[in-house]
């Protein structure tokens, strides 16, 4: 962290102020995974419909994306974050109060807007702060992977405190801290020019030139494929499956992110030693190895070891691959909501395939079709490692 010594003050509390807001952001966004099948037995949903709820949260991650970096050049950073980090309480009210799977959806949605444009912020500030460092990047990632840690506590414990709306009671404390993180990015020393003003008819698309730039994209598109199905089906698979309980199930999900966590604090500490390319490269070896392993787990033990090694595994990834297109994130301010954008694609396609292929087949064949996009990022790591790492260097 010895980048953090050189920055002054200011820069060093809007870091502090990213790295609370994405421990909320971390907290709620994976809170899904925990409350789904209770939800889904609450409202009577399908599993069908509960996938296509989980594609509404990444579509809604998506398009935000893609806003959160238009919208500042119009209206200013911090309006901009705030309007849209504000849509997350709206969601989690409509969870609370209907049943109507319309109105689910647009919930979701809502979460996922949210989400997207807190990731976009975060990540393009603590880039630029930091300037691409890949330390900030994962020390950031680890905060969001203590938030999704805590996801599924939060919800056994408030569960054991009220009973069957225990649930409801997890969201609305979710919303109070959502209110806190408001205040934060109201509070924060961000500038709030009219960019358009200043840079009419200059606007640069030529990091869509850039073979970083789509490596970048290729291979978020297939890790957010596996993440997003992995985290948000795991529970509901390891229940339908009769491999463990609710609880044992939930506190899965827990370790998963626990393990999460360990990885991305691991490449705080590699990234200094090991490049990019061997980095990337060893931990989605890893991922690969340990879901296949995980799919093959029938006792608790191996279930266990599976999923540390694959969430040690899987880490890394997400930071480590942000910071390959670091320098176009750096000039051009909208190439970042395209990544998220085009990467996060991923994120909704392969819930939604899960799904499906869960009711009509098995939950078990769905899981398994993540093995596709696996094997696909890992194939775009090797692009990285022998056909780009070089240009990044002499870049």
């Amino acid at each position: 962290m010895t980048f953090y010594k050189t920055l002054d003050t200011t820069s060093r509390y809007i870091l502090f102020c990213c790295f609370f807001i994405f421990f909320v952001n971390g907290l709620y966004s994976m809170i899904f995974g925990s409350i789904l099948p209770i939800l889904s037995e609450t409202y009577q949903l399908s599993d069908t419909i509960s996938g296509v709820l989980l594609s509404a949260h990444q579509a809604g991650n998506l398009i935000a994306g893609f806003i959160a970096g238009l919208l500042p050049i119009y209206y200013g950073r911090k309006k901009s974050i705030l309007f849209l980090s504000s849509f997350v309480i709206i969601g989690f009210f409509l969870m609370i109060v209907t049943s109507q799977p319309l109105l689910l959806l647009l919930g979701f949605f809502f979460t996922g807007i949210s989400r997207g444009s807190i990731s976009n912020f975060n990540n393009k500030t603590v880039n630029d702060i930091s300037n691409s460092n890949p330390v900030a990047l994962n020390f950031l990632h680890s905060m969001f992977a203590i938030g999704a840690l805590l996801s599924p506590f939060l919800v056994l414990g408030v569960s054991s405190l009220f009973g069957s709306s225990g649930w409801k009671v997890a969201l609305i404390t979710i919303i109070i801290l959502i209110i806190i993180s408001q205040v934060m990015f109201s509070k924060m020393p961000i500038e709030e020019d009219n960019l358009v003003r200043k840079n009419r008819g200059k606007k640069d698309y030529s990091f869509f030139k850039d073979a970083l730039f789509w490596n970048t994209i290729s291979i978020i598109f297939f890790y957010l494929c596996a993440e997003s199905a992995i985290t948000g089906w795991l529970v509901t698979y390891f229940i339908s499956q009769e491999l463990l309980t609710i609880s044992q199930a939930q506190m899965i999900s827990s370790l998963l992110w626990l393990s999460i966590l360990i990885g991305r604090l691991m490449c705080v500490f590699m990234s200094g030693r090991l490049s990019k390319g061997i980095l990337i490269t060893v931990i989605s070896i890893g991922s690969s190895l340990f879901y296949l392993l995980l799919l093959n787990s029938n006792s608790l033990a191996m279930i266990v070891f599976s999923i540390l090694g694959l969430g040690i595994s899987m880490g890394g990834i997400y930071p480590t691959a942000m910071t390959i297109a670091g320098q176009s994130i750096k000039k051009h301010p909208m190439a970042l909501g395209w990544i998220l954008v085009i990467g996060g694609l991923g994120g909704i396609t392969m819930p939604m395939i899960t799904g499906y292929l869960s009711e009509k087949l098995t939950i078990f064949h769905g899981m398994a079709a993540i093995i596709i996009a696996i094997v696909l990022m890992l194939l775009s790591v090797f692009w990285y490692q022998l056909v780009n790492e070089k240009k990044e260097i002499y870049k």
